[in-house]
């Protein structure tokens, strides 16, 4: 599990877009795509109104893959779930900026424990917050559409996305710090071709990509377009 995951157009689905009743098999497709992560949200139920995956589940699918586990806690309280986590053994974990009233510890707890950590920012969540944290990141995710919504009828990446994200990436050059920038949040392959590999280093591919009845054709169409994009820089 010890994969590159900067400067190399990551592209991590995510298990909620798959058949939740199988997912040993479902982590076995990703697998067998040749891509190299999943993408789970942890999700309390009242930060943002789902909960799809429980800290059970998780255990589980981590004794049935070696895939590496990148994590997205959305809870209004982290420390019973990043606690959890650190437990399972997961290779990143992002965490929401708005909901710690402690973030620097929050990410040098993370990090002792030798995991990748981050800040998650919901999409109206001003960069502007990152300024004395942004070197302690590992990765910082932004999500382009409101968190838990994604599968409402309708919704779409906010309309200051691509600002957003090109302004984090400006951010991080000025500052000379090494975070790398993930995205989540109605990607599409046409936003992967936009800003891989120079701009952001992470996708979370979800439904616009990939089809739960048949995943394997968008996994595949998934690995082919990173080996593509990455080739071209090398």
């Amino acid at each position: 599990m010890d994969i590159a995951w900067k400067k190399s157009c990551l592209i991590v689905p995510s298990i909620i877009t798959f058949d939740l009743c199988n997912l040993e098999r479902q982590a076995q497709v990703i697998a067998e795509s040749g891509l190299d992560a999943v993408h789970l949200d942890v999700i309390d139920g009242h930060f943002s109104p789902s909960m799809p995956l429980g800290i059970e589940t998780i255990v589980q699918l981590r004794r049935k893959t070696g895939l590496a586990f990148d994590v997205h806690v959305m809870a209004s309280r982290h420390d019973y779930f990043i606690d959890a986590l650190l437990d399972i053994g997961v290779q990143q974990l992002t965490f929401q900026m708005e909901s710690e009233p402690h973030i620097d510890r929050m990410l040098d707890r993370i990090r002792a424990a030798g995991v990748r950590a981050g800040v998650a920012l919901k999409p109206s969540t001003p960069l502007s917050t990152l300024e004395y944290v942004l070197e302690r990141c590992d990765t910082v995710l932004l999500m382009l559409t409101n968190p838990g919504y994604a599968a409402s009828l309708g919704e779409t990446q906010v309309p200051y996305a691509k600002r957003k994200i090109l302004a984090l990436r400006e951010m991080i050059c000025q500052q000379g710090v090494d975070t790398a920038i993930e995205i989540d949040g109605r990607v599409s392959k046409e936003t992967i071709r936009k800003f891989a590999p120079a701009t952001v280093d992470m996708f979370v591919a979800g439904s616009l990509c990939i089809s739960r009845e048949s995943p394997s054709a968008g996994l595949s169409e998934l690995a082919e377009l990173r080996r593509s994009l990455v080739s071209t820089t090398q």
